[in-house]
């Protein structure tokens, strides 16, 4: 395939892959995504940085071959540096090895058993392993290679470009969205913030206590200001690192915006009736709200708002006894989110509509407990909401937002 290979500064290329129709990925609903790879021309040696998911090598192969033309050298890639074996990461390099019989490849310790696990064909392919502080000269240029366990593999790495200071994030700092232009600068910032987050909060929030250490131990190495540029596997590479890492240090520590997101689902609207007046109890205090109505909306969206809020109303009608089929998907991945390990405990509302004797309160309620937030307030109406049931529903979202105030 003919494909263009992108420079980012003397000597590196982005080589990666545009997956303009991907529309799902593990659950995570998004508009497309790069596989993001990166070329680094030694005087000695070339380097290939990651590779790309089932059906794309031939973009990668590509723009290899483009960025070769470009450095007018022979094809010949001497080191892969494999920094995370995710399929969307990993899936090319067995193809990488047969192309290129000598290469050698690099990765973590946790990251060779995978690696020959995946590809039986390499199990006497030798890999080299590294960790935090190792190394590697291709002549002119150098890396130093920093373990990231749970960030968000247990294999993951990083890899910083010395001279030219660039980091080789992988998963970290990504957004899942697929556009022509490559940099953080030449998109909006509040699109390239927003997909950030998302990326966050549907794929980094169980790991927030990992990211402070990492953004401690890079300080403590003296690493921090060797960065001039952060390139993820996902996404648009920062020119600018200061926001994202900013960013990051903020989500991962549960700093959040004087907002409560509300997620709830209806049979016949009374649940809906009873969500719509505590927002306006909320409105009544100044607070953000944003809703997700579970009907069209879907997860990965609410919890990218659930985030940087201070709480969350929830809402379900009783379905034989139990809470209505789409909240448990989103109390489901609740628990495999872990939003109180940001060090933030959120406060939960969770209310409803019921037609006999109830049941998905308290289920529900219960469910958020385990899952890390703590309820404010539970409150549930028999068929539909009348008036000073309504009015009792403004005063809840009211002192929930009074109660959240700094």
């Amino acid at each position: 395939m003919i494909a263009s290979a992108i420079k980012i500064t003397d000597g590196v290329y982005w080589v990666g892959a545009l997956d303009w129709d991907i529309r799902d990925y593990h659950g995570y609903k998004l508009d497309g995504t790069t596989y993001n790879c990166y070329l680094v021309f030694g005087k000695d040696k070339v380097v290939l940085i990651d590779n790309v998911y089932p059906g794309f090598s031939h973009q990668l192969l590509g723009r290899i071959e483009d960025a070769f033309k470009k450095e007018n050298r022979d094809l010949k890639i001497d080191i892969v540096i494999q920094n995370h074996i995710e399929m969307d990461h990993v899936h090319s390099l067995y193809g990488i090895t047969e192309k290129f019989p000598d290469v050698e490849i690099y990765s973590t310790t946790r990251a060779v058993g995978g690696i020959k696990n995946l590809f039986p064909a390499l199990k006497d392919h030798e890999i080299k392993t590294v960790k935090t502080g190792d190394r590697l000269n291709i002549g002119g240029k150098s890396f130093t290679f920093l373990e990231a366990s749970m960030l968000h593999w247990p294999d993951s790495m990083f890899t910083l470009l010395n001279e030219d200071g660039i980091l080789f994030s992988n998963d970290a700092f990504g957004q899942h969205i697929c556009l022509s232009e490559r940099f953080d600068n030449e998109i909006s910032h509040g699109l390239l913030m927003r997909a950030s987050k998302k990326f966050y909060a549907n794929l980094v929030t169980s790991s927030s206590q990992m990211v402070v250490r990492k953004l401690n131990e890079v300080v403590e190495l003296g690493l921090l200001d060797k960065i001039t540029m952060i390139a993820p596997s996902h996404g648009q590479i920062w020119t600018k690192p200061g926001d994202i890492i900013t960013a990051y240090t903020n989500w991962a520590t549960g700093v959040c915006k004087d907002k409560i997101t509300f997620i709830y689902d209806t049979m016949h609207h009374s649940t809906q009736k009873m969500a719509h007046a505590m927002i306006e109890g909320v409105f009544s205090e100044g607070f953000e709200v944003k809703t997700f109505y579970l009907h069209p909306d879907e997860r990965s969206n609410a919890v990218t708002d659930v985030l940087d809020s201070k709480a969350i109303c929830l809402g379900s009608p009783t379905m034989m006894n139990k809470p209505f089929p789409s909240l448990g998907d989103i109390i489901y991945y609740f628990n495999c989110l872990s939003f109180d390990r940001t060090g933030l405990k959120k406060k939960a509302v969770v209310f409803g509509s019921k037609g006999w004797g109830g049941g998905a309160i308290k289920k529900l309620s219960g469910e958020l407990e385990q899952a890390g937030f703590e309820i404010f307030e539970k409150y549930d109406v028999l068929n539909i909401p009348h008036e000073e049931e309504l009015k009792k529903c403004y005063e809840i979202g009211k002192n929930l937002a009074k109660s959240l105030k700094d």
